[in-house]
């Protein structure tokens, strides 16, 4: 749900932006397994007049569902940053990601090509006290208190997923062939 106020020129429309990478563009491999497997720099501006905190949420749509049934994982979580901070810097430490681990968990796609969604809530309240140990937590503390809300979308193909996707049907190939080759074998021989 992105609002975008009326009462405010669009420059000063809240957005989420990386020196790093253009939007819907490719994150380097730094910031992924491939990689340092650090954070990217974030640069932050239009925060809502009256926001109190700013909350950070970063997470893959595109997991296989064989991997995990929602197709959702939850790469970092981040709150209580200050509304006027202007960057969130490279190598960022704290917060949790998927199931309560400490820190972020860099792009490392299984298959294929992911998105990375980077979601920033400017909110109207100080949620200091909230336990949040789950992406969940975060938005259970977030409810209500949501004023503006922006995305910056990256996208990752891991090495490996590159590779596999190279060789794999090589692999296959061979493997159809050697099949073909048992059968007119198997058949010669009867």
């Amino acid at each position: 749900m992105l609002r975008i106020p009326t009462s405010r020129p669009t420059s000063d429309i809240m957005q989420l932006t990386s020196p790093a990478f253009a939007a819907n563009g490719l994150i380097p491999a730094k910031y992924t397994c491939d990689g340092a497997g650090v954070s990217p720099p974030l640069q932050i501006s239009g925060v809502p007049p009256g926001s109190r905190a700013l909350a950070l949420i970063v997470y893959d749509p595109d997991v296989p569902k064989s991997i995990k049934p929602d197709g959702r994982y939850s790469h970092w979580v981040l709150w209580n940053l200050t509304p006027t901070i202007s960057a969130i810097e490279e190598h960022r430490s704290g917060g949790v990601s998927e199931n309560g681990r400490a820190g972020y968990i860099p792009p490392c796609p299984p298959n294929g090509e992911h998105r990375y969604i980077f979601q920033l809530f400017a909110l109207d309240k100080d949620i200091s006290d909230a336990k949040i140990y789950l992406e969940s937590d975060l938005h259970r503390a977030m409810q209500g208190h949501i004023v503006e809300q922006t995305e910056l979308v990256g996208r990752y193909t891991s090495r490996t997923s590159s590779l596999l996707n190279l060789v794999l049907p090589g692999i296959v190939a061979v493997a159809l062939l050697a099949l073909g080759y048992k059968i007119i074998a198997s058949r010669r021989s009867a």
